[in-house]
């Protein structure tokens, strides 16, 4: 008799190399039923948004192909987690699943459901970690509570060493004598395609784990060892871009530490590089802390005080849908919008400004530009997305004070200087000289018409003015402290 199959259960963990749950299901030297299933049922999950879909279907095309080079294949499956997995077991005599934890609040309630419902039927559930560093509860304050400030998290993340080293993917998976049947990518048509707004991103991204390890290896090449002072320019190359990738499992933040601390120390002068875009890594690992450990932090403000913000009123929508088109009459934020829509990702930079300007220019509540982030980033995270949009709005922890309020005027004369991501992106002021693309209102009549602007008309005038909207947030959070 052959011995009995292991039950893989893919999550967000969509790789084979540095894969824990993979490699301990191999060492058992026993066939291997890889499956990944669509469930939109889980309880109280957010439902994966169209840019997420997509880059989820260009996912699992990449995993079944690897999977296939090692001799396995990719069981797809649609429906309940918990039904599909005891049906899957019984369809295939298995009597063990192995998984990758995840942390949003439904996927960890998930787990103990499903767990209890395999031991009803004999099968064992075993997790293991890897989307992680660390696992949130290992890191405590002295005081043994939960950290809510980041640079003591980042201490104490480095007190603890460097993270395990990755593990390369098995040459070879054991299958099954037969296999179960799978849906096919085509079924759950993940993709849009009635209109196909898709194109952009199809244009900038390569979703996988090879294209993983190749925009790494590209990022660490051309962009490390000036990352400390470049990352703040979105009219330069200069980030890293793996965050689409590390939230699907592509690449595993362990690799993403280890690679760079490698090539850092054959490069020297990359060092300052380094630390920053490792810093960078472990915001998103203190965007995880926060998640377990306050599951609250997607819909409610971390500080309750923000809870009585005075918003303003946009019942018409007008303000959102400015907002959301990059049809706002600030060159920057629409220009951030407008990449965000065309290819599912902004510049980090950009983010801040265009979430400062949703939340303080305009005052509307964050969760809103949380929501949208979330139906339109191909990295959308719901860990990192709100603990940004909390830090923005002030309401989160560690957050940036609400009083700081970006001009979208000035960081744009400060880090798209010559106008060049302006220009990409809303080029319908490409041709205003760079002392104007900032703020074409202050543009002489003959310039604008010399750049074929027309205000009102090829560009909105500003939605609403800077100095007086700075104005009314500050106030609004000063009658916020004084009730």
């Amino acid at each position: 008799m052959s011995p009995k199959p292991i039950i893989l259960w893919f999550r967000n963990d969509l790789r084979l190399a540095d894969n824990r749950a993979l490699i301990a299901a191999a060492a058992l030297g026993r066939p291997i039923v890889p499956v990944f299933i669509l469930d939109d049922e889980a309880p109280g999950a957010w439902a994966r948004g169209g840019a997420s879909r997509w880059w989820l279907a260009g996912s699992l095309e990449s995993l079944s192909k690897a999977l296939e080079k090692a001799g396995s294949r990719l069981i797809l499956r649609r429906g309940a987690s918990v039904s599909i997995l005891t049906t899957l077991a019984k369809e295939t005599g298995a009597d063990l699943v192995y998984a990758s934890r995840a942390y949003e609040p439904w996927a960890a309630k998930l787990e103990t459901v499903v767990h209890d419902a395999l031991a009803a039927a004999g099968v064992e559930f075993k997790r293991t970690s890897g989307a992680l560093l660390f696992e949130p509860e290992r890191l405590r304050t002295k005081a043994g509570d939960p950290f809510k400030v980041y640079t003591p998290f980042w201490r104490a993340l480095r007190e603890v060493g460097d993270p395990q080293q990755p593990k390369p993917a098995p040459k070879k998976i054991a299958a099954p004598p037969s296999w179960p049947k799978s849906d096919t990518l085509a079924d759950w048509k993940l993709s849009p395609s009635k209109p196909d707004w898709a194109g952009g991103m199809r244009e900038a991204w390569s979703p996988g784990e090879d294209g993983a390890q190749k925009r790494l290896a590209t990022f660490l090449k051309t962009a490390l060892r000036d990352y400390a002072t470049n990352r703040d320019r979105p009219d330069m190359p200069s980030t890293s871009r793996l965050s689409p990738h590390l939230h699907f499992g592509e690449i595993s933040p362990a690799q993403c530490w280890h690679a760079a601390s490698a090539h850092a120390a054959a490069n020297p002068g990359s060092e300052r590089g380094l630390e920053v875009f490792l810093k960078e890594v472990v915001w998103r690992e203190f965007s995880y802390h926060l998640l377990v450990h306050w599951p609250t932090l997607p819909e409610e403000p971390f500080r309750p005080e923000f809870a009585r913000f005075p918003w303003a009123d946009d019942k018409s929508g007008k303000l959102l849908k400015a907002w959301q088109k990059g049809q706002t009459g600030y060159p920057l934020v629409d220009a951030g919008m407008r990449q965000l829509w065309t290819t599912g990702w902004m510049h980090n930079r950009v983010r801040m400004v265009a979430a400062s300007f949703l939340v303080k220019h305009l005052r509307l509540p964050w969760q809103a530009g949380e929501a949208w982030f979330w139906d339109t980033l191909v990295d959308a995270d719901l860990a990192s997305n709100a603990a940004s949009w909390q830090w923005v709005a002030g309401s989160g922890a560690d957050a940036a004070p609400y009083f700081r309020i970006f001009n979208p005027i000035k960081q744009g004369e400060t880090f798209d200087p010559d106008g060049k991501y302006i220009r990409q992106w809303v080029p319908e002021l490409a041709k205003l000289p760079d002392d104007c693309i900032h703020k074409p209102w202050e543009a002489p009549p003959t310039v604008l018409a010399a750049a074929g602007v027309t205000l009102g008309k090829t560009y909105p005038h500003p939605i609403v003015n800077h100095a007086s909207a700075r104005d009314a947030a500050l106030k609004a959070f000063e009658a916020l402290k004084g009730g």
